[in-house]
């Protein structure tokens, strides 16, 4: 009779033994993938007085979309986006921004152009991207790769610079003065988009009232790590032409 309830508890402590070894698999079996992505635009007013330094002369609405993950907004933004990877992709945010004073009885929101973000559609997590010398009102980025190519202005706002970034890597690729900045200049006049060439490799920059210049980008491999934290060293390097 010992014997029995002996055997028993044995084939008890095994069956729970297996349920404890298996049941990590079965939750990550059972993990739903995130469902991102962009809604339908709609438009809302925009102009000067709400975004000096992003609204053009005579804009007076803004089309925007809704960056939704697992059916729940998380981001607000604005213009096209573009796709890095097969699963990360990149558009910019747009920001509500209260504009009352401290004497208003009630809010003021007004729309601006902000900076721009990495999405993971696998993980769905949303990064708001840090861009060295990157202003709304000025850089207009044109995407290539993992590479942003555009118009920098320097943090004493005295100099406006050819930058091209690389997605997770600390120090810009390319960083060239390309003429003063004019503060009294119109902001969203004062570069052109930045065009790309694949073969040679090269990011061609208008600053307005300059002739166009390019720069050769020696190319390397693309060093975004998605899922993961670690900062990459450069793996490029530029030259004049």
């Amino acid at each position: 009779m010992m014997h029995g309830v002996h055997r028993g508890l044995e084939a008890l402590a095994g069956a729970l033994l297996l349920i404890c070894v298996a049941s990590p698999v079965v939750r990550a079996a059972g993990r739903k993938p995130h469902a991102v992505f962009l809604g339908a635009a709609k438009k809302v007013p925009y102009s000067k007085a709400g975004d000096p330094a992003g609204a053009q002369a005579g804009e007076k609405e803004l089309k925007i979309r809704a960056l939704l993950v697992d059916g729940q907004v998380k981001e607000w933004t604005t213009g096209d986006s573009h796709d890095i990877t097969d699963r990360s992709f990149v558009v910019r945010r747009v920001l509500k921004i209260n504009d009352a004073l401290p004497e208003d009885q009630q809010g003021h929101w007004v729309w601006q152009r902000g900076p721009w973000l990495l999405v993971d559609r696998t993980t769905g997590r949303v990064t708001a991207l840090k861009l060295p010398d990157y202003d709304p009102g000025v850089s207009q980025i044109g995407w290539f790769r993992d590479y942003a190519a555009y118009c920098g202005v320097t943090a004493s706002r005295k100099s406006l610079y050819a930058v091209v970034a690389q997605l997770a890597v600390r120090k810009p690729v390319l960083a060239k003065k390309l003429d003063a900045f004019d503060p009294d200049r119109d902001p969203a006049t004062a570069c052109a988009p930045v065009e790309w060439q694949r073969e040679p490799l090269r990011a061609v920059f208008h600053a307005a009232g300059k002739d166009a210049v390019s720069f050769d980008i020696i190319p390397g491999s693309a060093v975004l790590v998605e899922d993961s934290g670690d900062e990459t060293e450069p793996a490029a390097s530029s030259k004049a032409n």
